[in-house]
């Protein structure tokens, strides 16, 4: 399970505010696809909310901790029946950088002539 420092936990809680949750955990529990889900969801957005319909705090903290064992991602936040996870994008390889820097230029606006 990945550790963060607390002023970096306290950014990301901060993000998290507005975002809705992504995946929803219902009676069933945490299955194949769920755990598929939280998956793509990480690797598209970084940090993702989960909202688990259990009613026992234990057993949304065993979730939550089972989450972040299982994707190698951090617990953020536990708040009621939202949990935030959060784990971040592998770094870029050169070719993905050049080519948004190709990209950001193609893009520029010229000005024009008076």
């Amino acid at each position: 399970m990945l550790e963060l420092a607390s002023v970096r936990r306290r950014s990301l809680q901060a993000r998290a505010h507005a975002i809705k949750p992504t995946v929803w955990i219902g009676t069933a529990g945490l299955w194949e696809g769920i755990i598929h889900e939280l998956e793509q969801g990480l690797k598209s957005h970084e940090l993702i909310k989960v909202k688990v319909s259990s009613d026992e705090r234990e057993t949304r903290n065993a979730l939550l901790e089972e989450i972040c064992e299982r994707l190698d991602a951090a617990p953020v936040q536990h708040i009621g029946k939202i949990l935030v996870i959060y784990r971040p994008k592998p770094d870029k390889t050169v070719s993905d950088i050049i080519s948004q820097r190709k990209e950001r230029k193609s893009h520029r606006i010229k000005p024009r002539a008076v």
